[in-house]
Parts: structure tokens; sequence; C-alpha cells
């Protein structure tokens, strides 16, 4: 699996929608956040008659190498956000408004031969620990003016993977993620922001294939389109990434896309809303007030880093932004 090519569009991927213009904790669209790829713990998701999801399920095709030489080996990364909450304390003892920040997890699968995963299907537990800690704040003369209190929570689960070899050298390829995390507390008494905390959030699945190719689910050869409409995807959207005509990689992604996904040259960086126009936002950006700019930049290091990279974003590469057009195709023309 070439990470380095699909990079950019899993960390647009994982923070989508981790916080929104205009970047503030006092804004309404920023105290609920996190609509993309949520796993619930299995207890609180059923708690809510199963509205809010605990599990996700991707489903795809492998051919294997022509002429066929060795089975297909599949590589498989889980990755999402854990929620960290964190609270500011001033030396008065006045605690600003809270935050949850986020820190990124992954679950690394050692790679698997397809016909092993055909004859024994793999359960790969994961967990990943609670944990607390603290930071002093210091003022400019380098005495202690707050502190910063972060706590996370546990979340633990696995990951189920099996296939089916549907033809000589094909493979139907399942891989579901699990929320199994146990609650302290009664799932009906249980919140949703509690929840949160022991959430898989922005989980997606990366799919690498060695002596093998994957089948594009959206535009599947001729003869594979019937066993393309048979994968079933539950809160996933496998789609190609890398290179324009690579097979080799897929993304499960929460949200849905196109094949080979890019990250526009312009884009000067993280906005965390794929649905804004960068033009757009860089310009609101510029004209918020010292207030709003100062409270923005202590929401915490991500919102102060794209603050820092719009105030000193260049005239030019700001006209870089405007009026670009792409994939434009000529319209066919109906025979008669």
């Amino acid at each position: 699996m070439n990470t380095n090519l699909i990079d950019a569009i899993a960390k647009a991927v994982l923070y989508e929608g981790y916080m929104l213009y205009p970047y503030r904790p006092s804004s309404v669209k920023n105290r609920q956040r996190f609509n993309f790829g949520v796993l619930y713990p299995k207890l609180y998701s059923e708690a809510q008659t199963g509205s809010d999801a605990w599990t996700m399920q991707t489903e795809c095709l492998v051919e294997g190498a022509s002429p066929a030489i060795e089975t297909p080996v599949i590589e498989i990364r889980v990755r999402f956000l854990k929620l960290v909450a964190r609270t500011t304390r001033e030396i008065a003892e006045t605690t600003s408004a809270p935050w949850q920040e986020a820190i990124e997890c992954e679950v690394i699968i050692p790679p698997q031969n397809l016909d092993a995963l055909v004859a024994v299907p793999l359960q790969w537990d994961f967990a990943f620990p609670a944990k607390e800690e603290s930071e002093d704040l210091r003022d400019e003369n380098g005495e202690i003016a707050g502190r910063i209190d972060r706590s996370q929570e546990s979340v633990q689960g696995t990951v189920l993977v099996n296939a089916t070899r549907v033809a000589a050298d094909l493979f139907k390829l399942q891989v579901q993620v699990k929320n199994l995390t146990p609650l302290e507390r009664n799932p009906d008494q249980t919140s949703r922001d509690a929840a949160l905390m022991q959430s898989l959030v922005s989980a997606h699945t990366l799919l690498g294939a060695v002596n093998g190719q994957f089948v594009s689910l959206l535009e599947p050869p001729e003869d594979l389109k019937n066993l393309a409409t048979c994968c079933q995807n539950l809160g996933a959207w496998p789609v190609l990434v890398g290179a324009e005509g690579e097979r080799d990689t897929m993304l499960a992604s929460p949200i849905i896309l196109y094949d080979y996904p890019q990250i526009a040259p312009e884009s000067p960086g993280d906005l965390f809303d794929g649905t804004e126009i960068d033009e757009i936002l860089a310009l609101r950006i510029m004209t918020m007030t010292d207030d709003e700019k100062r409270e923005m930049r202590g929401t915490d290091d991500r919102a102060r880093k794209i603050l820092e990279r719009t105030e000193a974003l260049p005239v030019e590469h700001l006209a870089k932004l405007h009026g670009t057009l792409r994939e434009l195709r000529p319209l066919k023309e109906e025979t008669p």
C-alpha cells in the first residue's frame, strides 16, 4: 500500500467536520460536531434502537494477478479519531469554555493471504487506553498563568475480515469494524457527548493489494457489474485512490467520493470543510474581528494554524483560488 499517494485524501476524510467556520467553540455548529463516520459503543447504539451506528462494513472485489502466480495479499488499516476533553484554567480559577480535541488512532493488521481468509476468517481485537494529562501555561515572563487539563476515555473494538472466492481469480473481501467499548454507566443514562468520548470518530478503512487489484464499484467492468452490485457496504463508500488507473489501493470512506479523488493543488491547507470553497473560507477568516481571531487562535492548535496560514497567504496565492475550472468534458452529440 503506497500510503504517500493517498495520505492527503485519507487525512481530509479523517478531519472532515472536525471544526467548521468560524472555527470557534462559541459557534453553534461547533457545539455538536463529527457527523461523519462515528461508530458509537455497541451498548449505547442498541439503547438508541440502533439509530447511531456501532459497526461499519466494507465489501469489495479483488482480482488476482494474471497470469496467476501467487494469491493476492491484503493490507488493512483502520483509522479514526479519538476525542480528548480539554479544559483550560486560569490562575484565578476561572474556567474557559471546554473543547474536544482529537488524536489520530490507527489499527494496522498484518498482511493477509486471501486464500487463508477464505479458509479461516480473521478477528483482530484492538484497544486504546484512557489517559489524563496536564500542561502548564506560562506568561511572557515565564510565570505559570494557568493549566490545560486533558482527558480521554478508553475505546476498544474488533476488526473482522473474511473472503469468498467467487471465480478462479476473483475474491469478495469483507471487512467489519465494531466498537465494543464497555460503558461505565447505564446505556439509557449515557448522553451523546459521553458516548462520543468512547466512539471511533471519522472511522474509515484503507485497503492495499499485493499480487492483485481492486475492482471499481462505481465503474466495474461489464462482466463484473452484477457481483459489484452485490457488495454490501454499511457506513462505508469504497473508492480507488492513488494515481489515476492504479488499482492497488482502496479507501472505504464514510463520505461519498469518486474514484481517484484529489486535493486541489491550489488549496493552501486543511480547512476541515470539503463542502465549502477555499477562497470563500479564506476571505471570511480575513474579515474576522480581533476578538473573533483571538477566540479562534485559542480553540486548539489546528484552528490556530488555519488562522496563521490564512493571514500569511500571499495575494498571488489567493488569486489562484479564484476561477479554476477542472473536469470539463465535451458534450456527446446525439446521433440522428
